[in-house]
C-alpha cells in the first residue's frame, strides 16, 4: 500500500506567498523560495506551488521564478498557475517543476489533459478543482477565484478527467479556505471514491486531526494545506507524527523524533518522555 502523503501548498499572488481566506482575502507572507528551503527541513513529500494571478491577468507561468525555485527544491514540485497549452506545461516541467497543475484551461478544454498526459506521462499531470457547495447542498466546480460557476459536478468531471489522462486530483474548497474548520469531507470522499487516482484534499485545515479525517473519512490519497504551515515552525513533523499515531501509514524522514510524544488536535505536547538524568564526574 502506499504511503499518505503531506503536502504544503503555497499560494502565489503577484509572486508573494499569501495567506488566503475564503478566495477573498489575502495576506502578504513573503518570498516563495524562503518557504521551499523553510519546509525542505521539515519532513513534507511533496510542495505544490500555485499562482492565482497568472490565468486571470492572462499572464504565462513564471518560468524565471519556477527555474529558481526548483534549484532549492529537492522533492517533488508541484507548479500551477497560466498554463494554457501543451506547450506552456513543457515549459514549466522544463524550468524545473516534477508536475504540472491545470485548472481553468482544464474545466474549458478539457482534452488539454489527454494532450499533456501524452506529451508528459499522466504521473506528471494534475487537474485542480475549486468546489462550492450549492444551497441544495450539492457540490460545483468555480473559476475566477471562486467567482464563475462552471455548472460542473466535481464528482462527474473527476471521473472524466482520470479518462482523459490526470493523474491526480487537487481538490479544494472555497467555502472551507482560510476557515480552519476541517476539510469538507463529503466532496473529499464522493471524488476519491469515483476515481483511481490519488486525490489531493485543501482547505480548512486548523488543527492535525483535520488531516487525519481528510484520509481516514475523505479517502484521500494526500492531504494539503497552506495557512497552518506559515504559523508553526514544526507543524509538519508534528503533523505526521499525529497522523502515525493514529494508524495512517506516512514516510517519516527527519532526524526528529516524536514517538513518545503525545499531541492533542492542535498538535499541542500534552506528554513528552521522561527525561532520564545523566550525572557527570
Amino acid at each position: 500500500m502506499l504511503k499518505k502523503r503531506l503536502i504544503p501548498c503555497l499560494v502565489l499572488r503577484n509572486d508573494i506567498i499569501v495567506q488566503s481566506i475564503g478566495f477573498k482575502q489575502y495576506l502578504p507572507i513573503g518570498k516563495a523560495e524562503i518557504a521551499i528551503e523553510f519546509f525542505m527541513n521539515w519532513d513534507v513529500d511533496e510542495i505544490i506551488l500555485v499562482d492565482i494571478t497568472a490565468t486571470a491577468s492572462g499572464k504565462k507561468p513564471n518560468l524565471e521564478l519556477i527555474n529558481h525555485i526548483s534549484k532549492k527544491c529537492f522533492l517533488p514540485l508541484s507548479v500551477g498557475g497560466g498554463i494554457q497549452s501543451v506547450e506552456d506545461a513543457k515549459n514549466v516541467i522544463s524550468a524545473g517543476a516534477d508536475k504540472i497543475i491545470i485548472n481553468t484551461a482544464a474545466i474549458h478544454h478539457p482534452e488539454l489533459l489527454q494532450s499533456c498526459a501524452s506529451a508528459l506521462g499522466s504521473q506528471a499531470v494534475v487537474l485542480s478543482m475549486d468546489v462550492k457547495k450549492k444551497i441544495n447542498g450539492q457540490f460545483e466546480i468555480y473559476l475566477n477565484s471562486g467567482k464563475q460557476g462552471t455548472g460542473l459536478d466535481p464528482v462527474d468531471f473527476a471521473a472524466k478527467a482520470s479518462r482523459m489522462g490526470a493523474g491526480e486530483i487537487f481538490l479544494n474548497s472555497i467555502d472551507r479556505d482560510g476557515m480552519k474548520n476541517g476539510y469538507e469531507i463529503d466532496v473529499i470522499k464522493a471524488v476519491s471514491d469515483a476515481v483511481r487516482i490519488p486525490v489531493i484534499a485543501c482547505g480548512g485545515v486548523g488543527t492535525m486531526q483535520h488531516f487525519v479525517d481528510g484520509i481516514l473519512k475523505g479517502n484521500a490519497s494526500a492531504v494539503s494545506a497552506a495557512n497552518i504551515f506559515q504559523h508553526m515552525e514544526q507543524s509538519t513533523i508534528v503533523a505526521k507524527a499525529f497522523m502515525k499515531k493514529k494508524g495512517i501509514d506516512v514516510r517519516l524522514i527527519s532526524k526528529a523524533n516524536y514517538d513518545d510524544f503525545e499531541f492533542d488536535e492542535l498538535g499541542r505536547v500534552l506528554k513528552s518522555p521522561r527525561i532520564k538524568k545523566t550525572w557527570w564526574y
